[in-house]
């Protein structure tokens, strides 16, 4: 049994993007997917002001935790690792999909910390290079909030009229936002997904390490 984490947020991938990769991931490992879990809290908020997702995440002991990238559960490095090793020690497998591993409580380390720095290296170049919304980014719709909710219905073969009656919103509109973010694609698994070989060397390797020169002329200046 496995849990999809997902946590939209205006610079890395929208939701549906997300949902596409942990579908095709789920299709490809033969996973069971019985729980989504849509968390819509800013990246501004620490872990300490996000309680529902605390809670949440306490009360799956030893399930696996299928997640498109590392940044959902923070893009704050220090809640990050908080996080990684809360749900460690709580027993779950956490699954990075964008990179292709499973950290759990046997993993290298150094994966692990290959991860953490992977965010780290894509939060600088962020704060560096990155004016306004991302490159290929997508907006936001009123209708990211009923996500999971149109999933389930796309799932049981509802209606798009049916399916907007429920939400009480406009049927175009609707209908626009499935056909945008294919999600009846995503719904079905009809996705397909790369999955890199070597994947934990891969992370590893992609880890920076300041340099010696760099060090040395900083501490004769």
């Amino acid at each position: 049994m496995a849990i999809s984490y997902i946590r939209p947020d205006k610079y890395f991938d929208g939701a549906f993007e997300q949902l596409k990769s942990i579908n095709a991931y789920a299709q490809a490992s033969g996973i069971d997917i019985t729980e989504e879990y849509v968390d819509h809290t800013s990246q501004n908020n620490t872990l300490d002001e996000r309680e529902d997702v605390v809670k949440f995440f306490r009360s799956n002991q030893g399930r696996d935790l299928l997640i498109s990238d590392i940044w959902v559960l923070s893009s704050n490095i220090t809640d990050l690792l908080q996080m990684v090793a809360c749900l460690l020690k709580n027993e779950m497998r956490i699954h990075v999909i964008s990179a292709g591993v499973v950290i759990d409580q046997n993993s290298d380390v150094m994966l692990v910390l290959g991860i953490i720095d992977q965010l780290r290296q894509v939060l600088e170049s962020r704060e560096k290079k990155m004016i306004g919304r991302p490159k290929g980014s997508r907006s936001s719709s009123k209708f990211d909030p009923y996500l999971d909710l149109i999933i389930g219905y796309i799932r049981d073969n509802m209606s798009v009229s049916a399916m907007a009656r429920e939400l009480k919103v406009s049927r175009s509109s609707l209908k626009d936002y499935i056909e945008s973010r294919e999600l009846k694609e995503v719904a079905k698994g009809l996705v397909t997904l790369d999955v890199p070989v070597d994947a934990e060397q891969k992370v590893i390797g992609t880890i920076v390490c300041p340099h010696s020169d760099k060090i040395q002329e900083e501490s004769e200046a």
